[in-house]
């Protein structure tokens, strides 16, 4: 399993790199979109332990009226909208059919948006393990129908994200090998936009992948209003 060479890798000793003076700038600070080399960005993700403590889904309100509530679509329907790969047919209520999407975690070609999942990169367990527990409740449902960010949700086969449920990248990666860099990248993103903290096993893990195949991957992200 690849969760198990990376376990083996993480104990070997990472030569630190000096931070580029543009990446001094505060994680959640709000401002215009930030790049940082993964290696870089990772390190700017505060460490701490996590807290399941009080956890429910339903203390994140999803799926709300989405980005435009005129266009009968809920945040799933917007979201699978925005990533097709061949545009369905809108039906009343939203009703979507005949369209086509590629699950990128497992590379995956799907023509039924039933058989699809809107993931949260960062799973709502996760994210309340890393801080959203002190969150308000209006920040939980901004967090979870995050549409303002192209790293926060992607429509995957529902197979796959259940097998993911609530695992972080020291646990779990997708199958699809193409798929690493990214899923690493948005991960990253993600904590940052958000101001979510990480556990050790989940940095250690991250930094070897970005020391090594994803040394040359930028990760994009702007801090969440």
């Amino acid at each position: 399993m690849i969760q198990n060479a990376v376990r083996g890798l993480a104990a070997l000793t990472l030569i630190p790199l000096a931070l580029p003076a543009s990446a001094h700038a505060a994680p959640g600070a709000p401002g215009a979109v930030r790049a940082l080399p993964l290696v870089y960005a990772v390190d700017q993700i505060p460490v701490a332990e996590e807290s399941r403590g009080g956890y429910t889904r339903e203390k994140f309100r999803h799926w709300n009226a989405g980005l435009d509530p005129a266009d009968g679509c809920d945040t799933r329907g917007e979201v699978l909208l925005a990533e097709a790969a061949e545009a369905p047919t809108v039906n009343a209520g939203c009703g979507l059919a005949d369209g086509e999407w590629l699950s990128y975690y497992d590379e995956q070609e799907v023509t039924d948006p039933a058989a699809l999942d809107i993931a949260h990169t960062v799973p709502l367990a996760e994210a309340w393990d890393s801080g959203a527990g002190h969150w308000p409740p209006a920040r939980r449902e901004a967090y979870a129908n995050d549409q303002d960010s192209p790293a926060s949700l992607a429509a995957v086969t529902a197979r796959t994200n259940r097998h993911r449920a609530d695992r972080d990248p020291a646990a779990w990666m997708p199958p699809a090998p193409g798929a690493t860099c990214r899923y690493l990248g948005e991960w990253v993103a993600t904590k940052l936009r958000w101001g979510l903290t990480a556990d050790h096993d989940e940095i250690d893990t991250i930094r070897v992948y970005a020391a090594g195949p994803c040394d040359r991957h930028v990760v994009h992200y702007a801090p969440a209003p």
